[in-house]
């Protein structure tokens, strides 16, 4: 029979049997240890991932989607430039909320309230899309621009099923771009 290679200590033998893959019962056992320490390894770290899932928070699932939204924002705004000052959107830039997330959480997710900022405008500006109506008009339109005066007093809370199912979409919109 030919030489093989031990899979616990690497040294050449020669096998007893076509299908022995170790030289020796000491080696079989040490190789079944090592195979049951990984198992056991892979079964922890699954259940470390449930018990982490399960202590989740709305509030970690809406930070989780956020983060999602605004990947997907930046990408479908990457070529249309600023919404504020119209300049080209190079290197970092945000996603900025014509109304804010803290006054109005009910439009924290509507991607007409959301546009491609550059991060002087959003941040150093306090991202103000409401002085810029014609480039917001011209980007959503008038009628979108009048549901969301009309949504934004609506109140919403998310529960944790939609912000999972939300979390899908935008992953799914994210591989479409």
């Amino acid at each position: 029979m030919k030489q093989k290679k031990c899979r616990n200590c690497k040294e050449l033998f020669t096998p007893y049997q076509p299908l022995a893959v170790v030289c020796s019962y000491e080696c079989s056992i040490e190789l079944s240890k090592a195979r049951m320490e990984t198992k056991k390894a892979k079964a922890w770290a699954k259940e470390k991932k449930e018990r982490k899932e399960s202590l989740k928070t709305n509030s970690d699932y809406v930070r989780e989607l956020q983060a999602i939204f605004n990947m997907y924002i930046r990408l479908r705004d990457k070529h249309k430039g600023c919404i504020s000052c119209g300049k080209s959107l190079l290197g970092k830039y945000d996603a900025g909320h014509m109304y804010s997330c803290g006054s109005y959480p009910e439009l924290r997710f509507n991607e007409s309230n959301v546009h491609g900022q550059c991060v002087h405008c959003n941040q150093h500006l306090h991202g103000n899309l409401l002085e810029y109506n014609d480039r917001i008009l011209e980007r959503i339109g008038a009628i979108k621009l009048s549901n969301l005066n009309w949504l934004k007093n609506i109140p919403r809370k998310y529960t944790i099923e939609e912000l999972k199912e939300l979390k899908e979409v935008y992953k799914q919109k994210i591989k479409e771009l």
